[in-house]
């Protein structure tokens, strides 16, 4: 008998794993970047940024009800519009998610240095990848108990910041509010927008969840409104303690706001959250990752191994080896910054077919109506709008060398 992925995530779980993806390096790190192109205006951005990415994240959830499988908006792409769309999404989303899970190990060996300085901060980001790849090896509920508990953590420790910054706040660092007018806005918008989109992992893990209809649209919901109180409230401390300029000037925004707290502990606790968004992070992107992989190996877009799943796990364990491969070797020889360059194109055209999707989707599937999806497509195509033209033709070649391998594929496939 074949074995098949088991549905055990409840939602808890689902809701865990999507904060895990979102709570990371966007809200230890990129709310500094944001803060420099817009002043303290970058607050409206965030909000921007977040009804833009609520507006996605409906979309998805209103899909994965309907189409509870792995891979996400790869499965959607293919089952409403067509092939090339289908695979386009699929091969984005690996591209993106795993350089971004290099960056992410790198990210956490440096922070988890800083609290255990006795090993250098590779053998920290190395070590961290070999332990998060053997709890997705022994089953989804045993890394879904993990990954709750890293994010309660990291939940816990920016609860702790908001909390320790709130008599530190100054009026006078909110002026002036918006000192590169709307352009700056709209960028900061677009920066943080890519901060907002981890909740799509509980999509990707769909045919894990328990009740998928009526689980996942409530875990999508729960998480992307957390993420935006969240990151809105944090923001807000930083801003107020130490100033946008000085916000922008940090490669870590919230440790520098952190310095100026007269809280017990505070940067000590600022340190562990960051190590553990890192950890939540990471273990969510090879959750994810092994998972599209199974999805594109089972319709042979890649190679059939993929599709294999383990019999007293239920995970798809070559899947999982394979991620952890290509993370470590990521890590180990730095970023690719081509890849990297090109992640925000690929996460804007993954969005843009799920937003196509949704839309294409018989009314009688659709939860939210067609008002929702054309919403999230016109704040995708809004924000493609800003993007330089070297990242655009390097999402472009990307793209190509994928639809290359996938030629390759199909013609060395026996299936085919």
């Amino acid at each position: 008998m074949e074995a098949k992925l088991k549905k055990v995530l409840h939602l808890k779980d689902a809701v865990a794993v999507g904060l895990g993806a979102i709570i990371g390096a966007g809200i230890f790190v990129v709310t500094g970047v944001a803060a420099g192109v817009a002043g303290p205006a970058f607050l409206i951005g965030l909000l921007i940024a977040g009804i833009v990415a609520s507006f996605n994240a409906i979309s998805s959830a209103q899909l994965a009800a309907v189409y509870p499988q792995s891979g996400g908006t790869y499965e959607y792409g293919y089952r409403l519009l067509n092939p090339v769309l289908g695979f386009s999404a699929g091969w984005m989303f690996l591209l993106s998610k795993l350089s971004a899970a290099g960056i992410v190990a790198i990210g956490f060996g440096s922070y988890f240095h800083q609290l255990v300085p006795h090993l250098p901060p590779l053998v920290y980001s190395v070590a961290s990848i070999i332990l998060l790849t053997l709890a997705n090896l022994a089953g989804i509920q045993k890394a879904g108990t993990i990954n709750t508990g890293i994010v309660l953590i990291t939940l816990l420790t920016l609860v702790y910041f908001i909390i320790s910054g709130i008599g530190t706040l100054k009026p006078q660092n909110f002026v002036p509010f918006a000192p590169f007018g709307m352009k700056g806005i709209a960028q900061s918008a677009a920066i943080l927008f890519f901060a907002f989109t981890g909740y799509a992992r509980i999509a990707t893990l769909a045919e894990e969840v328990v009740e998928p209809r009526k689980t996942i649209p409530r875990a999508v919901i729960i998480t992307i409104l957390t993420a935006i109180v969240l990151y809105a409230g944090v923001s807000f401390i930083a801003v107020g303690t130490v100033g946008s300029q000085a916000m922008a000037h940090s490669r870590s925004p919230l440790q520098l706001a952190s310095d100026s707290m007269k809280f017990p502990g505070i940067n000590l606790v600022i340190t562990l959250g960051a190590s553990t968004a890192m950890l939540g992070v990471l273990l969510s992107q090879i959750l994810g990752i092994s998972r599209m992989l199974l999805a594109m190996g089972r319709r042979r877009d890649l190679p059939a191994f993929f599709e294999r799943i383990h019999r007293k796990t239920s995970v798809p364990h070559t899947g999982i080896l394979f991620t952890a491969v290509v993370i470590l070797l990521i890590t180990l020889l730095g970023n690719f910054e081509f890849v990297v360059r090109a992640a925000t194109f690929t996460i804007l055209l993954y969005y843009s077919i799920t937003n196509l999707s949704a839309i294409k989707q018989p009314r009688e599937q659709q939860l939210y109506g067609k008002v929702i999806p054309v919403l999230g497509l016109a704040g995708c195509l809004a924000m493609s709008v800003s993007l330089p033209l070297n990242v655009i033709v390097s999402g472009i070649v990307l793209l190509g060398v994928g639809f290359g391998v996938r030629y390759l594929v199909k013609k060395l496939s026996p299936t085919s």
